[in-house]
């Protein structure tokens, strides 16, 4: 039973219920899949946060990943204010879009051209309607266990067959649409090349996560995404990689650059806004040129290049771009996973924290390796204890067994000890109370 006082979140909870479905407005905010009553976050400072009850929490959550700098970084915070000064919007170019394009555009070389979105989900619509822009066929092919946003076409699952379109895993998705859209699993290059060689014709482009990690993550071996680079170009298939996550976040360049591996198209989010929602999609000029005004590919959007949020990006990505960051960042978080991990493997509990960069999961399979959905346990009993006990020990992690944790660069080592003892006390209280 919970210790922990929650009493104004409850009585938060009980009036957005009545405003907003659910209570949230996004689902997993609700703790369904945790139990109890969701945390109204009051605010964030550093790796800290602060509920609406003054509980205090060290945070791995960090805003599903954008907040790489942590909460409120006085950079960041300075780029906001001094930019919402002369307004919030204008519906009109800014030499802000400017500053953030150059910045990224200088030192990720595959892309000539991006455009500036609002969110990830719309940067992976807008990349997929450019791919059947520029290739004039319909079909797309993604893979069980990516998730790519609310996307029509990509709120789908796989069919009965190994080749199978997909059907619907969303009410509001019509299944013709889904038919469009071909699901394979994760690292399986024998019925990838058969897909792609057989169904060529029709297919536009295949999408992936480079790091899947929306449901788990299910890290790929390096062979299987060269392989797929190399199917795609022999059969006139564009490769997107959605990096919303992945990018800037395992390197400035995202997993294209850590793994040498460059797509046709990508799509970025979450840390190009500094905390504040935006997205991007980019391509060589040879594709982007296919995009309105220039070419047939309608897409725009009223606050796409939003001022505040250019600013939030230009500081925080500033910041990304120093020698040495995400060399630091990924040494401190496999410092911290190998604490964890070390003390779950000498009390031979069935536990261990699968990392890369400063992206981590936890995974209740023991050591077996996690590369497809389907290896997955469902069975989420064992986190949602750790997820309150960690809750108790004021650790704050996201509200899902199938969501992965994120380290900051405002996590220091001592604050990282902290949270790796609280991990072991809770590990121990869980696997001891069962024996």
């Amino acid at each position: 039973m919970s210790q922990l006082n929650r009493s104004n979140s409850e009585k938060l909870f009980e009036t957005s219920s009545r405003y907003f479905p659910g209570g949230v407005n996004s689902p997993v905010r609700a703790f369904r899949s945790v139990g109890g009553t969701p945390i109204f976050i009051k605010k964030g400072d550093g790796c800290t946060l602060w509920d609406e009850d003054d509980n205090q929490y060290i945070d791995f959550c960090c805003s599903w990943g954008p907040l790489i700098l942590g909460h409120n970084h006085p950079k960041v915070f300075s780029g906001i204010v001094s930019t919402l000064e002369n307004g919030a919007s204008f519906g009109a170019p800014t030499r802000k879009e400017n500053e953030l394009a150059a910045l990224i555009l200088d030192r990720i070389t595959f892309i000539d051209k991006l455009r500036f979105v609002s969110s990830g989900t719309e940067a992976v619509m807008s990349a997929i309607r450019l791919a059947r822009g520029f290739t004039g066929k319909s079909k797309i092919v993604k893979f069980d266990g990516c998730y790519h946003g609310h996307v029509d076409s990509l709120l789908v699952k796989a069919g009965s067959g190994l080749i199978t379109f997909g059907t619907s895993s969303s009410a509001g998705v019509p299944e013709a649409l889904a038919q469009e859209t071909i699901v394979l699993p994760l690292n399986d290059i024998e019925l990838l090349t058969q897909c792609l060689e057989q169904n060529k014709a029709e297919i536009a482009c295949v999408i992936i996560e480079p790091v899947p990690a929306n449901n788990g993550l299910i890290l790929q071996d390096k062979v299987f995404l060269e392989a797929l680079r190399a199917l795609c170009t022999k059969n006139e298939i564009l490769l997107i990689f959605d990096e919303v996550i992945s990018g800037f976040r395992v390197a400035f360049g995202g997993a294209s650059l850590l793994y040498g591996i460059h797509p046709d198209i990508v799509t970025y989010g979450k840390i190009i806004g500094g905390g504040l929602p935006v997205g991007a999609y980019g391509a060589k000029k040879e594709i982007m040129s296919f995009i309105s005004p220039d070419g047939p590919v309608y897409q725009a959007g009223t606050l796409s290049g939003n001022p505040v949020a250019m600013a939030a990006g230009i500081a925080q990505l500033t910041e990304c771009s120093a020698p040495g960051f995400y060399e630091g960042l990924a040494d401190k978080t496999r410092t911290f996973v190998s604490t964890i991990n070390n003390h779950a493997s000498e009390k031979q509990y069935p536990f261990e924290i699968v990392s890369i960069g400063s992206i981590f999961w936890l995974s209740f399979d023991g050591k077996k390796r996690i590369i497809a959905a389907s290896d997955i346990n469902p069975d989420m009993h064992n986190f949602n204890l750790l997820h309150l006990a960690l809750l108790e020990k004021g650790v704050y992690l996201g509200p899902s067994g199938y969501e992965v944790g994120f380290i900051s660069s405002a996590h220091d080592e001592k604050t990282l000890t902290i949270a790796a003892s609280a991990f072991c006390e809770a590990l121990d209280a869980i696997f001891n109370n069962k024996k």
